[in-house]
């Protein structure tokens, strides 16, 4: 009975608000107090941003927390979220940060969130995509965010970061980093990815081993700089007997 009670007030609307809430005030308040470094690409970003309407962003699921805090509210962004429960904290904090949402996953509506990014992107909106997300494996680029840019003709992005003193959350399959406020950072941009409409199978294989080099090798140059221990790549959720049995 306890615990029916309590489901039903962590489900409720008002749970979710006052959750995201306090999670975008500590977000917010890391990301003022950080002595951040830029490494590059900031400016090329918006550069490039300016030039072609709208890019495609991406980030590794480890270093989601702290990306909302780099981009500028001017700019119009909305990001992939799943439907699930936590994607609605997810959304709320979004929300705070000025950058909205596509509501969707590879599991939940994945034809009609494919839809509705490509829109966004063909109206001069950029779009927001974890291509490590939701389950696995971790720093290893799914081809979604290659094919969006392939049928748009728009860059593809990736944004990471590093923050000295971090917890990093070792049982998650992620291990992602939570920051702490007051301490030495670094963030950086990668060069910008153009996929050819016309490139091949191969090609566009090619083109997503690339960026996610990319992305790695900024996030371990940073990590090592900021004296955080190196993060393997490769991990994923264990899914439980009842999920790989449903999958199969």
């Amino acid at each position: 009975m306890k615990i029916s009670w309590l489901k039903n007030i962590i489900n409720t609307k008002t749970f979710n608000r006052i959750v995201g809430n306090l999670a975008y005030c500590y977000l917010k308040f890391v990301g003022m107090t950080t002595r951040w470094k830029s490494v590059s690409g900031v400016k090329e970003m918006y550069e490039m941003l300016e030039k072609h309407g709208s890019m495609i962003v991406i980030g590794w699921h480890g270093r989601v927390l702290e990306m909302p805090y780099f981009w500028n509210k001017s700019k119009t962004l909305n990001a992939l979220v799943s439907p699930h429960r936590d994607g609605q904290y997810i959304v709320k904090i979004l929300e705070k940060f000025g950058i909205g949402h596509v509501s969707g996953s590879s599991n939940k509506n994945p034809t009609i969130a494919a839809l509705e990014l490509m829109s966004n992107l063909q109206q001069g909106n950029s779009i927001a995509i974890i291509p490590d997300g939701p389950r696995g494996p971790s720093m290893k680029m799914s081809m979604s965010p290659i094919f969006y840019a392939q049928k748009s003709g728009k860059p593809i992005v990736g944004i990471t970061y590093s923050v000295a003193h971090s917890f990093i959350v070792k049982k998650s399959w992620d291990n992602m980093m939570i920051p702490f406020p007051f301490c030495k950072g670094m963030y950086a941009i990668t060069e910008p990815l153009f996929v050819p409409a016309n490139a091949s199978p191969e090609e566009m294989s090619q083109y997503c081993l690339q960026m996610e080099k990319q992305l790695n090798d900024l996030t371990w140059k940073m990590d090592k700089e900021m004296g955080i221990p190196f993060i393997a790549q490769g991990t994923e959720v264990k899914l439980s007997r009842r999920e790989k049995k449903a999958g199969a």
